[in-house]
């Protein structure tokens, strides 16, 4: 039985190594993740997921892992930065506020698809202009939904969250293990 990871994210290869799960092939699915009229962030984020998964060629007994982290200010969506000018618009809204950020993930073998979102909230203490110009250029917000990692240099902007550490990082390690268990992969060295 093959895992096949649906994402280039190297965070979400290093989550996986944490419980032991090294997937045998990376196939990121390449499909248009612009939301949506009036789309809100979490059924977003599970669509995008889901988008992946069904996107992704896999043999019948190969099991499929996508995700989708999107971060929601409200009921904005702020996605990946195109640039530099659009991390700092993202940094200062987020500035001395709580936003939400959801990770949505996908699993899927042959026909089947078992779905699950984690909604974490985080507070992000009020930036200084000076602290926004020196995480920018960091680079560190490149690729990095809202325009930031906790797990880099902006985790010094967090002194709270409620949730799941890892689904801020990209990938909710306990209900990844789950689904993946529910797929019959055998996360623990025995079958599901």
């Amino acid at each position: 039985m093959k895992l096949i990871l649906g994402s280039a994210s190297p965070r979400r290869r290093d989550l996986l190594a944490q419980i032991n799960v090294v997937p045998d092939e990376i196939r990121p699915a390449d499909i248009d993740e612009t939301p949506g009229k009036d789309e809100l962030p979490r059924p977003y984020a599970a669509r995008v997921a889901r988008e992946k998964a069904l996107a992704i060629t896999a043999a019948p007994d190969e099991i499929v892992l996508c995700a989708d982290t999107t971060v929601a200010l409200g009921r904005r969506i702020l996605g990946k930065p195109a640039d530099k000018a659009e991390a700092e618009r993202f940094l200062r809204a987020l500035s001395g506020r709580r936003h939400r950020v959801i990770t949505a993930m996908a699993v899927r073998r042959g026909e089947r698809l078992w779905e699950r979102e984690v909604v974490s909230a985080v507070r992000m203490k009020r930036l200084s202009h000076l602290e926004i110009e020196a995480y920018l250029s960091s680079g560190d917000w490149q690729g990095k939904a809202g325009g930031y990692g906790i797990q880099g240099p902006a985790g010094a902007f967090i002194p709270w969250i409620s949730g799941s550490f890892t689904g801020i990082m990209g990938l909710p390690l306990a209900e990844a293990a789950a689904l993946l268990q529910a797929a019959g992969y055998p996360v623990y060295g025995g079958t599901a």
